[in-house]
Formats: C-alpha cells, structure tokens, sequence
C-alpha cells in the first residue's frame, strides 16, 4: 500500500468518522450536501476511490456542519495520482483556499508544485482566475511566484504577471502607485498589443493621480502612437481577403486613440500650456471618422465630444476669457455627470482671475456635498482638487472660518490618499491662517496631523477630477 492510498484515505476516514457520528446514511449525506448517492459511493468505498472536488468537500462540510476549508490540509494529495499533478482540481482548490485566506494550505501546495518548473503554469492558471473575478488582492501572491520563479523573462506569463501586479495595486496610496509604475514599466513593451494600450492607458492615470505630467505626456504619446498603428493594421484587415480575427482588448479602440489626445491635453493644461492643449482637444473632439465603430464605440465617440467641449471652455477661462462662462454652465446644466469634474477647474479658474462663482456653486451645491457616505475611494482625489481649490476661493474672499473648514477637510483627504505632499500643502495653508481659527478647528487640526485619522491604504482606485479621464 503506497503513501499517496494512506493519505487518500486519512482524507476519506475522516468523511467516514463523521458520518458515523452523525448516524449518517449515505443517502442522508447526498440529501444534505447535494452530490448524488452513487457518486458518494464510488468516493467513499470504491478502489480505487472517486476523486472529491473542493466544491464537494465543501458540500460534505456543510453537511456536517463545518465552517468552509474543513480537511483543506489533507486535499492536496486528492489532486495527485502516481505522481502526476491533476490540474482540473488542483487549480480550483488554490482559488478556494485563496478566497477564504487559507495561507497555510497555499504555502504548502505552492512549495510542492515549485519542485517542478513546469507547474508554475498552474499557480499563473490561478492567478489569473482570481485576477477575472475581481480577487486583485488574493491573486498578488500567485502572480509574484510566478514572476520569481519563471526563468523566461519574455514568456507571456512572466510578462502578463507583471502587468496583472501593476493593476492590482493600484489605489493602495500615492507612494504604493509610483513604486507599482517603477515595477512595471520596463515590461510595458514586451506585452501583446492589446494588453499594451490598456497598460499605457492605466500608466498614464496613475501618472496623472501622482502629478507627474512628464510621465502622462510620455505614455500618453505611445497611447496615441500605438492605438494608431493597430487602427491601420486593423483596416488593412478588413480591405484583405483573408479572413483574421478581429482585434480585441479591454476597450474599444477607440477609447485608446482619444484618451491618447485627452490624457495629452490634460498634462499640458497642468503644465499652464494651454494654447498647446487646445490643440490635443481638438485631436478628440469629433471622432466619427473612425471607421472601426460599433454601437459601443459610437456611445464612446459621443462621450469624447462632450469632454472636448467642457475642456475647451476651462481652457477659455484659465487663459482669462470669462465670457464662455454662461454657455458653459448652460451646457453642465444639460449634462450633469460632467458638473463635479468640471467645477473644480471652474474653481482654479476664479481663483486665478479674481472673480466671483458663489452663484454657481449654490446652483450646483448638491455635486459637491461632503459626507461620509457620498465620499468613496473612487472619488477622493477628485473631492481633494476641488476643496483644496475651494478653500482658496474662501480665504481670498476673507471667509476665513469657512475657508479652514474646507482646509481640514483637504487635509483629512490628503492622509486618506497618503499622499504627503498634498498633506503638506495643507498643513501650509492651514499654517498661514491659522490665527482665525476656532477652537474646535485647532482640535481637528490637530487630531489629523498626530494621525487620528491616518489611514495608509483604502481599496479602490483614485480616480481624477478632469474630465475624461478614465
């Protein structure tokens, strides 16, 4: 008898023991668990055994009254036979163990399976399964396996790994962001054509969250200039006879090539060069040339000349024409999901030329009220862009009370991003007029700086307040 039968049956003795105890029939068991009388039979007595899936051995622990991952430490050996690796069950019992945080039982599988390179096939199979499912935080340690254990650094696993590492962390903090770009984008070029656009994509949004506009304007030119070669290669496909596959990534094309011009536009417009951005605006504002369109590309086209439109009056107003003003509040009026993202440039705008928005800002007041429940991590740096520039507008008004309010507000949002130097920026500002402050505002002031507040991760992507970044 072989040490594989003996652990297979340390495995089913226990499912034995326990259907003793209970005064389970095997007919009871496939009543409560729902796998079928024979195939319990052929599991439990049949020799050789029936293999068991984790989602069966899941069922017999509910059966039994388990908490899920009951006899996780003894299932490995169910997916090996005569020294051979069964993949079908192997790969679902990792992602099992992985979604209930059974450490010790991945540790122990992944050690066995990296006494043969040939496996790590197996653990990048389950990273990418937790990957598709939105498990980002699980899939980061298969991913890194991979990655220090692949001897090929141009394979497509080692390079998709660390492309899938880069996007799982995003949204961790400022820091976490910078260090994630400096991992990954070496690799950028090695990827497939289709992963490559949206990995230029996702470089240049957190280039764009981190305030590096050099950075945006570099990857956002490759956006462009990659987005248009594949549009060409694209069209030489359908004018050839022969038949091919149509080209298929996350977005439509036609997001790449107009965030390419958008993301362009953007970095210039924060650099003060506005005349130069104007120029990238127009490069997306009417896009229904593209002849590679479908119902979704034409909402995406659409999309695009409604962010052209907002952005070239912002870019009216920070070069001092304030008489766009009115027709740009008109045009908000008729599409409210680009008010928020709007106004804070709205915001940059009055406070640079010195005139008064508090018409505007009671009129849209309900887009920017701050609540715990209204503020998610998916719009934290955009409330930060926008209450940083409305304390600004308070203090120059002389509204100091007011204008320290949103200051501490910036700064409690500036710990939660961990951004240090927007909490430094804060600090100054508070610094500066700190003298009108109330006592219950010192008291904040002071919780948030000694870290009262501090909170050094949060969950979700930070996403920014111009409008059309995506």
């Amino acid at each position: 008898m072989g040490e594989d039968t003996i652990v297979r049956r340390s495995l089913r003795s226990e499912i034995q023991k326990n259907v003793k105890e209970n005064g389970f029939t095997l007919s009871k068991l496939s009543e409560l668990s729902g796998i079928s009388t024979g195939h319990l039979s052929e599991m439990l007595n049949s020799n050789p055994p029936r293999a068991i899936t984790v989602n069966q051995l899941d069922a017999m622990a509910t059966a039994f009254g388990f908490a899920p991952g009951w006899l996780y430490e003894l299932y490995p050996e169910e997916c090996l036979s005569e020294g051979k690796i069964s993949r079908p069950r192997l790969v679902p019992y990792l992602v099992r163990c992985a979604e209930i945080g059974q450490k010790d039982c991945i540790e122990a599988a992944v050690s066995k399976l990296l006494e043969n390179p040939k496996y790590i096939t197996i653990l990048f199979a389950v990273a990418e399964q937790l990957f598709e499912s939105k498990k980002w935080k699980e899939s980061v340690p298969f991913y890194e396996s991979v990655i220090d254990n692949e001897k090929d650094s141009h394979s497509h696993q080692f390079v998709i790994s660390h492309y899938r590492l880069f996007r799982a962390v995003q949204g961790t903090n400022s820091e976490e962001n910078w260090k994630a770009v400096i991992r990954f984008e070496s690799y950028r070029k090695r990827l497939l054509e289709n992963y490559q656009l949206d990995a230029l994509l996702q470089l240049a949004n957190v280039c764009y969250t981190l305030r590096r506009w050099k950075d945006v304007e570099k990857y956002a030119d490759e956006l462009r200039e990659l987005a248009t070669i594949v549009y060409e290669d694209e069209l030489r496909k359908r004018n050839s006879s022969k038949s091919s596959e149509s080209f298929k990534a996350e977005r439509h094309l036609v997001v790449y090539y107009g965030q390419g011009f958008l993301l362009k536009a953007e970095a210039l417009k924060r650099q003060g060069f506005y005349k130069a951005a104007k120029q990238y605006v127009q490069g997306y504002s009417d896009l229904g040339w593209f002849e590679i369109m479908d119902e979704t590309g034409q909402r995406e086209v659409e999309k695009f000349r409604v962010w052209a439109k907002i952005n070239s009056y912002t870019l009216d107003l920070l070069v001092g024409n304030l008489e766009v003003l009115s027709e740009c509040i008109s045009f908000l009026d008729a599409h409210p999901a680009e008010v928020f993202p709007a106004l804070v440039t709205i915001m940059e705008c009055a406070n640079k030329h010195r005139f008064g928005v508090d018409e505007i800002l009671e009129r849209f007041s309900e887009y920017f009220s701050y609540t715990d429940d209204n503020l998610n991590n998916f719009s934290v740096s955009q409330h930060f862009r926008f209450r940083y520039q409305k304390a600004i507008y308070e203090y120059q008004r002389d509204r100091f009370i007011n204008g320290l309010d949103e200051t501490l507000r910036c700064l409690a949002l500036a710990d939660k991003m961990s951004n240090h130097q927007a909490f430094k920026q804060c600090i100054s500002l508070f610094e500066k007029n700190r003298k009108y402050a109330s006592r219950s505002q010192m008291i904040t002031y002071h919780t948030i700086i000694e870290g009262g507040t501090q909170s050094n991760e949060s969950s979700g992507t930070l996403i920014n307040s111009d409008v059309g970044i995506v």
